[in-house]
């Protein structure tokens, strides 16, 4: 495994709040470029959030969870 390389539960930390945010993003009825425009930012982060390429900054957490109308907490997996 390469020194650079994700450790696997990052990644899957990574895809399930990916999960989320798609859960919640079909749910409100909007496509990854209108909850981007909604959120402020560039769809391809959508798009690599939801995918768990990219890890989201908590601001833009928040932004995504202001732009669905939910709380930055419900976008984030362990709230058991």
């Amino acid at each position: 495994m390469p020194d650079d390389a994700l450790p696997h539960w990052l990644q899957q930390h990574r895809w399930a709040v990916g999960a989320l945010i798609r859960q919640h993003r079909q749910a409100a009825g909007l496509s990854q470029v209108q909850l981007a425009e909604r959120a402020g930012i560039d769809h391809k982060t959508v798009s690599r959030a939801e995918n768990g390429v990219y890890a989201v900054s908590i601001d833009q957490v928040a932004r995504i969870a202001r732009a669905l109308g939910v709380s930055s907490s419900e976008l984030l997996p362990g709230r058991e």
